[in-house]
């Protein structure tokens, strides 16, 4: 037991001087003009609302008609105005805002520098006066104004920030919100003469906006990963919590482990994660000059490449898959790279093999195998678009079909969604803000479908906006509504709203889902304007179950998303939502509490606002890579790959199929989903089974085979066939549930892989613990 002290003086002030401490709110975004001033200003009009007394000094609204309208309501202290070299600047004028102390202060441009002769250099250090004097701080910056990001930004697009603050000033706030824009928006609002006619030349080009939204993106991701880790921490559970990729690569000093790292290095690079790098030397056994040859190029290739690198001390070789295990979850790690086995059969029995003792133990970390490439030393294994062998294809008179595709392509409507973390982030409001600001430029506007959930802010945007009357639809003993497409149709506006685009519709309508009724109007073509939460995403059910223990039910393919030529984030910090909740802005007040303690709480809102960063990141860096191959960060493919997932019919295949599309997305290649039936005819249990899982293939845009084999023939030659016949370069399974005991008296499918497969490089697939605590920990 701690034994009780009175605090000194300066120990009192102290703990008083943090009470009294104003909190720091920054707002960031991509680019000038994307909307971090209306929104703090709209933040502002928020909390005076609730009695909050909040006042605005050195606001740059830029003349822009909207943001200056936020500012009407606000008190505004004048700030102290300069000139240089014909630029006009405003400081803030300290000692009269400490004279009005309000409780929160609203001031543009964080990363400002002031006068000579100011008090402080810099607005940044005027920003952290107020605070210690206990004035909170809502402001703004470009993400191209943190050092260290401005010197990849200006490489990447020659794009120069006037001033930089230092590259730990997020962490400085309180909370960090983004204000995500696309390409799109930005060139519109150019083009219409909003932002002026003082953008940056650089600033208009699509593929420059994209950069930048980009590395806005994953920066913000990179924030709250680090949150989200903390939050775990004191809860007490170690592993990956889903959201991120990190990737862990164990190499010996060897001529092979450059290999090793080069592969970990461009897995980590198409999956957006971090790496790892890990060796295990015996203790009481000196290095040999050719390791330390190898120890020091394998150190220079993790500092090239920036990846970590660690040195263990390993007491006994039996001891190195228990320690690999151990490593990978207290280091998050959600995939181990390593090689096959070299051990035939028999050695293995009597010996065990590395990989196997590692599987045997991995709760919640994918093993990847990588194939031996001794002979194809330095060879580049990342996928690559094939080639054209013909070259330029030479013109020809397009068939009457091709030429109804065409005109098709023409007909159809734009879409843009507006995705978010969670319920309550500000989809709809967004959705609906912008059918108005449509309408008042005189393009014809309805909305198709709404769900306001009782909320007040987001039912009064709907300004004058029609709404075209739901179907009414007979279930059983009730009638229900739907969206009424045909009315739409027959309307034909230009422009339609239609929330929540994962909505199952009743048994009975045309179509099961509203994405395929968004698809019909698109295809009318009739724009649309949609919402979706970002655990609706279908190949993300898997990992939003990890992170929330909640199983997503309805869902729309990844595909839907790759459809839409603009796509929106609405992000909100887990504080904010939550304030929002307690409000009731978001359920009624009866379900506010049941909410707070399950789905809302406070570790599953960042996992799921990270969740969206990356995945929104991850869309940028495919638009950029169509636009332009050089500008994506993940850099250039370099080799087609073949991705076969093998399947049966228990409850993980789904987790190996989403598994299967999202790597094989991520590398451009082919992939192949294949489940081989031994014995007699297939049981209606299974067919049913394998229906559901077709279906879910083809939701993702694949297929599934499915082969018959008598019993006498062996299910792993069968697949060691087919993966042949398609050239699979990669493996996709799950990892063995039989005991110890069953692989000594018959050898499963997947250690049958493991030494008849050394060819190919192999994912197996953990089984899933949605968490591991320390105490879980120690009996690894």
């Amino acid at each position: 037991m701690t034994e009780f002290r009175r605090k000194t003086p300066e120990e009192i002030l102290r703990s008083i001087s943090q009470l009294r401490k104003g909190r720091l709110k920054i707002i960031i975004g991509p680019v000038s003009g994307s909307g971090k001033t209306y929104h703090m200003l709209n933040e502002g009009n928020l909390l005076k609302q609730q009695g909050i007394d909040v006042i605005i000094c050195a606001i740059s609204t830029m003349q822009r008609s909207e943001t200056a309208q936020q500012t009407m309501e606000l008190e505004r202290v004048q700030s102290i105005h300069w000139w240089k070299e014909g630029k006009e600047y405003k400081d803030l004028p300290l000692e009269a805002i400490l004279a009005r102390n309000p409780e929160v202060l609203l001031v543009d441009g964080l990363a400002h520098r002031n006068r000579k002769g100011a008090k402080f250099k810099t607005r940044l250090e005027d920003i952290r006066y107020l605070m210690e004097r206990g004035i909170s701080i809502i402001t703004t910056i470009n993400v191209y104004e943190l050092d260290g990001v401005d010197e990849i930004v200006f490489k990447r697009t020659g794009i120069r920030a006037e001033e930089t603050v230092p590259s730990d000033t997020l962490e400085l706030a309180d909370e960090v919100r983004l204000i995500d824009v696309s390409p799109e928006t930005m060139l519109k609002r150019i083009d219409e003469g909003v932002l002026g006619d003082q953008t940056f030349p650089a600033m208009a080009r699509r593929g420059n906006l994209g950069i930048l939204r980009e590395i806005s993106l994953r920066l913000m991701a990179e924030g709250v990963n680090d949150s989200l880790e903390k939050h775990r921490e004191e809860l007490g559970l170690v592993g990956p919590s889903g959201a991120a990729e990190r990737i862990l690569v164990s190499a010996q000093y060897h001529w092979n482990g450059s290999l090793y790292v080069r592969r970990g290095q461009q897995i980590a690079k198409r999956l957006n994660g971090d790496l790892i790098v890990v060796t295990f030397v015996l203790s009481r056994r000196k290095l040999s000059k050719d390791q330390q040859m190898f120890k020091r190029s394998l150190r220079k290739l993790a500092e090239k490449i920036d990846a970590g690198f660690e040195e263990l001390p390993l007491p006994h070789l039996r001891k190195l898959p228990s320690m690999l295990v151990r490593y990978a979850i207290q280091n998050n790690v959600t995939r181990i790279v390593m090689g096959h086995s070299q051990k035939s059969r028999w050695q293995e029995r009597w010996q065990g093999s590395i990989a196997g003792r590692v599987l045997r133990k991995m709760r919640n970390v994918d093993v990847f195998l990588m194939a031996d490439r001794a002979k194809h030393e330095g060879e580049r294994v990342l996928p690559i678009k094939p080639k054209s062998s013909g070259g330029t294809e030479p013109f020809r008179r397009l068939s009457s079909k091709e030429i109804e595709r065409k005109i098709e392509t023409i007909r159809r409507g734009t879409f843009k969604i507006y995705i978010g973390a969670a319920p309550g982030v500000g989809k709809t409001y967004k959705m609906l803000q912008e059918g108005n600001r449509l309408q008042c430029k005189g393009i014809d506007v309805v909305i198709g479908l709404l769900e306001t959930h009782g909320r007040k802010e987001t039912a009064e945007q709907i300004g004058e906006l029609p709404l075209i009357p739901r179907a009414k639809i007979a279930y059983q003993s009730a009638q229900l509504e739907e969206m009424d497409t045909e009315a739409v149709i027959a309307r034909h506006p230009e422009v339609v709203l239609v929330d929540e685009l994962a909505h199952t519709n009743v048994p009975g309508s045309r179509n099961k889902k509203r994405y395929e009724d968004v698809i019909r109007l698109l295809e009318s073509g009739i724009s649309v304007i949609s919402t979706l939460n970002v655990q609706h995403l279908e190949s993300l059910n898997d990992a939003v179950e990890q992170l929330t223990g909640v199983r997503v039910r309805e869902t729309v393919p990844d595909a839907i998303l790759k459809m839409a030529d603009e796509v929106e984030l609405i992000d909100v910090t887990p504080q904010m939502l939550q304030q929002r909740m307690r409000e009731g802005k978001i359920y009624a007040f009866e379900k506010v509490d049941q909410a707070l303690g399950s789905f809302f709480k406070i570790g599953n809102l960042i996992a799921l606002r990270e969740l969206a960063l990356r995945e929104i990141a991850d869309d940028v860096d495919e638009r950029l890579e169509s636009w332009d191959r050089n500008t994506s960060q993940r850099g250039p493919r370099h080799r087609q790959e073949v991705i076969f997932v093998c399947v049966n019919t228990g409850p993980r295949a789904e987790r190996l199929i989403r598994r299967g599309f999202r790597i094989a997305h991520r590398l451009k290649a082919e992939w192949y989903v294949h489940y081989v039936h031994r014995g007699a005819a297939i049981s209606n249990t299974d067919a049913k089974r394998l229906d559901t899982l077709r279906q879910l293939c083809e939701r993702l845009g694949g297929k599934m085979e499915v082969s018959e084999l008598g019993s006498y023939r062996n299910i792993g030659e069968a697949l060691l066939q087919r993966m042949g016949e398609v050239r699979a370069t990669q493996l996709i399974i799950g990892q063995s549930r039989r005991p110890l005991w069953y692989s000594l008296v018959q050898e499963t499918v997947v250690h049958f892989m493991l030494r008849r497969a050394r060819w190919i490089d192999m994912l197996i697939v953990a089984d899933f613990d949605r968490a591991v605590s320390e105490e879980g920990l120690q009996s690894i």
